[in-house]
């Protein structure tokens, strides 16, 4: 899949309008990058963290 970088003003009214109408075709999708703040907060959320009491515990849990 190729990808396109657009650069443009977005207090221009009609750029921003233009851009809102070629997404609202549905041909091209947006790609939002998150921050690695963003994707560890989001890891939280749905449970794709795992705590353990301290290092020697975590040695026993990976290699048993």
């Amino acid at each position: 899949m190729a990808e396109i970088t657009l650069k443009f003003d977005a207090k221009n009214p009609i750029a921003k309008k233009t851009i809102d109408y070629i997404l609202s075709i549905g041909v091209f999708k947006t790609v939002s990058k998150k921050s690695a703040i963003e994707m560890s907060l989001e890891d939280v959320k749905k449970g794709r963290v795992k705590k353990y009491k301290d290092a020697n515990d975590l040695f026993e849990k990976v290699f048993s």
